[in-house]
């Protein structure tokens, strides 16, 4: 029998690896498994060899003030993982995002057995910064997928075994019917707001938001506002709004319920990450939000050499959708770009127009988990 483990390093990886194997599963039930994962590998039948929190840690200042204590705690774990999957001999090591974690696991395996296939899924950004990893990476990864077409000129130009797989968000789902008029009133336009899915984004954001629908409030009294929250974040923001005493704001973390509002709304205002690719492909307008604090922003200023934020208008290599980053990022600027669009609405049609070229261009013909599927059951026979 054929043996994988599989190596993650936050949430979003075990979700993310879960459907590549669970496709891979009903393709190829002969099989075994070993991970480091979460809750949707173990959904699987997966066994991981402990628990995915003991390496999260989300932020940069969370990082520097333990850095010692992390560092210290992720050789150990990187240690126990390299030494269980040396015993395992799986013939496919399967790497998935995290690459701080998960690519140091995977060299470490590769110099001590040769014979074990090293594949990637989610290639590090190096389009945004340290484009010099990809001669060091090619000394130790098989083959990597990757989310999006433009990152193979950077892997090919170093021989680098790649393949685009797509990205799962760009996928389209079959959703079940949901009256959202329980939910929002009958005849109010919808405005989808997305602060952060971070305690740190959610408190630096959400104040200005507030701020940004007072100012929306005094020229249009026909809007409801719908914050988009993870369950672990619902009651943080819940007490921002409390506090703000607006009657026209709402707060879901059911993800079918914000699909569906998503769908029916007129604009989106969305801190810039990977959410905006699912605003983008539900055709729904938008301006991006960017916005951290000092130390953080030093950090990311000098690291960081793309010229955008937003991955739409940094696969374009243009502004496409308005970006409001650091001190740009106020509720007087937010209005003011909203508005604009709500008050000229050919501004709107050009913005899905040029995004939805975009997304053509980021697209496949199958979905990115089946396509990782069938390169890991490639490399298994």
């Amino acid at each position: 029998m054929k043996k994988i483990f599989i190596v993650t390093g936050e949430p979003s990886g075990d979700k993310l690896a879960s459907t590549v194997i669970s496709k891979l599963k009903k393709n190829n039930p002969n099989i075994e498994f070993l991970c480091v994962g979460g809750m949707h590998l173990r959904s699987l039948g997966v066994k991981s060899i402990f628990d995915l929190k003991e390496i999260t840690y989300l932020g940069f200042t969370s990082v520097l003030f333990n850095f010692l204590k992390i560092r210290n705690r992720i050789n150990k774990k990187i240690n126990q993982t390299v030494k269980s999957i040396l015993d395992y001999n799986p013939d496919i090591l399967f790497t998935v995002d995290s690459p701080d974690f998960t690519l140091r696991v995977a060299e470490r395996v590769k110099k001590s057995n040769l014979k074990i296939k090293t594949i990637h899924y989610v290639a590090p950004q190096v389009w945004i910064w340290r484009e010099g990893r990809v001669k060091k990476i090619k000394k130790f990864i098989d083959h990597i997928l990757l989310l999006f077409n433009f990152e193979k000129k950077y892997f090919e130009k170093e021989k680098v075994s790649c393949e685009f797989v797509g990205h799962p968000l760009l996928e389209d789902r079959e959703q079940s019917k949901i009256d959202i008029n329980q939910i929002i009133g009958k005849n109010k336009a919808i405005i989808s707001i997305f602060a952060g899915s971070r305690k740190s984004e959610i408190s630096v954001l959400t104040p200005i938001l507030i701020d940004f629908i007072r100012l929306m409030n005094k020229k249009y009294n026909d809007m409801t506002y719908v914050f988009h929250s993870t369950k672990e974040y619902a009651q943080l923001m819940q007490s921002f709004i409390k506090k703000s005493n607006l009657n026209n704001c709402e707060i879901v973390s059911d993800d079918k319920i914000k699909a569906h509002i998503l769908q029916k709304s007129i604009f989106a205002v969305a801190k810039s990450g990977t959410v905006s690719l699912e605003i983008c492909n539900a055709k729904i307008p938008s301006i991006i939000l960017y916005k951290m604090g000092f130390i953080n922003f030093l950090i990311v200023k000098i690291l960081v050499k793309t010229k955008y934020a937003n991955i739409i208008n940094i696969s374009a290599n243009k502004e496409i959708i308005p970006e409001l980053l650091q001190s740009d990022c106020n509720a007087k600027n937010i209005f003011k770009f909203v508005d604009s669009f709500l008050d000229q609405p050919d501004k709107i049609k050009e913005q899905q127009k040029k995004v939805q070229i975009v997304l053509n261009e980021l697209k496949t013909s199958k979905s990115s988990s089946e396509l990782a599927s069938l390169s890991l059951d490639k490399f298994l026979k």
